[in-house]
């Protein structure tokens, strides 16, 4: 765990020294100046430029013709934060956002426009009213002996030793349904301490660089990134099903990308939301911030994992099903560990 942990510093102290390297002009704070500051700030440091022009065509120096035409000198900063708000947005990355004392964007295509696949009220059902609670972690015990967990965030720490209790409880099951539907993420090293009660051996789940010019092209060599297990404490050594939809997004995203190798595990339900990039923040002239995506993420055969991972069972929910508060991934996930059975 000490070696994670100085590896993840090590590799946020060069991100922060090489955008340090990647010199910007100074601009003033007028409405030009802001704009000019913004683009260049993701012309130079923001990592997918170069493949989002390939996925869907992205020009950003267009971007920057079409969006100058849009800036006035008279125009209010309401006005302003609008037009770099929409001009953010054409990067299609729920990581980007900008910030003023009284606005924030934020891009939400990536899931608007996807089926909800999930239900708070159906799954009240599901966990009945005597689940269990712990690190933020609901689970239950279904009826037919499968176990049920979910997630909902990363963004607090889970305890090793309610993740211990918890697994030793559902030791008993058939297997295990890990639900991370509607997690939008939080802290990497939490997604990392649960996937780890996944895997017996160290795993190679993907690979890691960062800017290191102003290049659209310009990366450090991709450093290999490991899931390793966790020693001495229980693992999960049964069928594991993941469920998973659009706004399953950021560490989460990654969570599913460390446990999708995994022979034990398999990830049912909607494509992820994606989000695979390190953030990183910077600061305007007039002091609004701008968030966006520094260091890209691949899977271990160097894919991006920006727009999302497809699930090995694409489920959906279907309208009938909620009608009578059935969930159609949970019960597809159900159908997939009895028939999986050890």
């Amino acid at each position: 765990m000490k070696k994670k942990i100085y590896y993840f510093i090590s590799l946020m102290i060069t991100v922060l020294l090489c955008a340090s390297c990647i010199t910007e002009d100074e601009y003033d704070d007028s409405p030009e100046g802001n704009f000019e500051a913004l683009w260049q700030i993701i012309d130079r440091q923001y990592c997918f430029l170069e493949y989002k022009k390939q996925e869907y065509g992205l020009d950003w120096n267009e971007i920057h013709s079409q969006y100058k035409q849009r800036i006035s000198p008279k125009m209010n900063n309401e006005q302003l934060f609008d037009v770099l708000a929409e001009m953010l947005n054409e990067l299609r990355d729920g990581h980007v956002n900008l910030s003023s004392k009284l606005e924030y964007s934020q891009y939400r295509e990536w899931f608007d426009s996807y089926p909800a696949n999930f239900s708070d009220s159906i799954q009240r059902v599901y966990l009945g009213k005597d689940y269990a609670l712990a690190s933020g972690l609901k689970y239950q015990i279904f009826e037919d002996n499968i176990a049920y967990i979910y997630c909902s965030s990363f963004q607090s720490g889970i305890g090793e030793g309610n993740l211990d209790e918890i697994l030793n409880k559902l030791a008993i099951c058939d297997g295990l349904i890990l639900d991370v539907r509607n997690n939008s993420g939080g802290d990497l090293t939490t997604a990392e301490k649960l996937a780890a009660r996944f895997t017996n051996e160290k795993v190679l789940v993907g690979y890691m660089s960062h800017k290191t010019g102003p290049g659209h092209n310009e990366f450090s060599t991709p450093k290999p990134v490991y899931l390793e297990p966790s020693l001495d404490r229980v693992r999960w050594q049964k069928q594991a099903v993941i469920l998973t939809n659009r706004r399953s997004f950021s560490a989460t995203n990654d969570f599913v990308n460390k446990v999708n190798r995994l022979p034990k595990v398999t990830v049912i339900g909607d494509k992820t939301g994606g989000g695979s990039g390190l953030p990183f923040s910077s600061e305007l002239p007039n002091g609004w911030s701008v968030r966006f995506s520094a260091s890209p993420i691949y899977d271990p055969d160097m894919k991006h994992l920006e727009f999302g991972i497809d699930p090995k069972i694409k489920v959906d929910m279907t309208s009938e099903d909620m009608q009578r508060n059935v969930d159609t991934i949970i019960e597809k996930a159900r159908e997939y560990i009895h028939s999986h059975k050890q």
